[in-house]
C-alpha cells in the first residue's frame, strides 16, 4: 500500500529536516519561511531584511570568535580570517551543505535556470537565517549555530577565496594578455526577476557564456566556465 504525501506535509517536513540539519528548531516557523523567501516570488516579506540583519549578527558573531581564539594575533590579521569566514563564497558553501537551495522559495523559473544556486542567493539567505535566529530567540543561539557550522574554517581560512573573475585576470595577465572582455548578449524577464546572458573572452580563445539573475553573477559563472576551460587546455 503506497501512502501519499501531499505537498504540505512534505513542505512541513523538508523544514524539520532542514532545521536538524540546521542545528535549531524555530519558535516562530515564519520567521524561517520569510528567511527562505526570495524577492522574485512576489511575496510582501522575503529574506531582504533579514539578510540586513543576518549580515551585521554573523559580523559580530564572527568577530567575537576570533577574538577567543586567537588573543595574540593583531588586528590585520584578524581582520584576514573574519573576511574569509564571513565573505560570499564561505556563505554559499555553507547553504550548499545545508541544501538550502532545495527548500528556497524562489520562482519555478529561478529554479529552472539554477538561479536557486548561484552565490549571491545563497550567501544572502545563509544571512537572513541567522538573521531569523536572532529574531527568534537572540544572539546566544546564533553563536552556537555559527560555531558549529563553521566549524574548523575558523581556524584554517585566513584569506577569502578568490572569484573567478580574478582566477581568470591573473590568468590572462600571467601571459601578458588584455583582461577578459564581458559583454551583455541579453537581458530578459522583468524588472524584479531579470536574467541575464554575458559572454567572456580572452584575446586568442573562444569565448564562454553563462545566465544570471544580474549582470555580475552572470559574469562569475561565465568567468568560471573560461576559466576552468583554459585550464585543462593549459594542462
Amino acid at each position: 500500500m503506497t501512502v501519499e504525501i501531499d505537498k504540505d506535509e512534505e513542505a512541513e517536513l523538508k523544514l524539520r529536516v532542514f532545521q536538524d540539519r540546521l542545528g535549531y528548531h524555530f519558535r516562530d516557523r515564519d520567521l524561517l519561511i520569510n528567511a527562505l523567501t526570495h524577492a522574485s516570488t512576489g511575496e510582501d516579506k522575503n529574506y531582504e531584511r533579514m539578510e540586513f540583519l543576518g549580515d551585521r549578527v554573523l559580523g559580530l558573531v564572527i568577530a567575537e570568535i576570533l577574538y577567543r581564539c586567537f588573543p595574540y594575533e593583531n588586528e590585520g590579521a584578524l581582520a584576514r580570517r573574519h573576511s574569509a569566514l564571513a565573505c560570499t563564497q564561505t556563505l554559499a558553501k555553507i547553504a550548499l551543505d545545508l541544501e538550502v537551495h532545495e527548500i528556497l522559495r524562489a520562482t519555478v523559473s529561478d529554479k529552472s535556470t539554477g538561479n536557486n544556486k548561484q552565490e549571491n542567493i545563497l550567501a544572502d539567505c545563509m544571512e537572513a537565517i541567522i538573521g531569523a535566529i536572532f529574531l527568534d530567540f537572540g544572539y546566544v543561539p546564533c553563536q552556537e549555530v555559527i560555531t558549529s557550522l563553521w566549524g574548523d574554517k575558523i581556524y584554517t581560512l585566513m584569506q577569502p577565496p578568490i572569484d573567478s573573475k580574478t582566477a581568470l585576470q591573473e590568468w590572462a595577465q600571467a601571459r601578458k594578455l588584455p583582461i577578459p572582455n564581458y559583454e551583455v548578449v541579453s537581458r530578459e524577464g522583468p524588472d524584479h526577476a531579470p536574467v541575464f546572458t554575458v559572454r567572456v573572452s580572452v584575446n586568442g580563445y573562444d569565448p564562454e557564456m553563462a545566465i544570471g539573475n544580474s549582470k555580475r553573477n552572470a559574469e562569475k559563472v561565465a568567468a568560471q566556465a573560461l576559466y576552468d576551460k583554459l585550464q585543462k587546455l593549459a594542462g
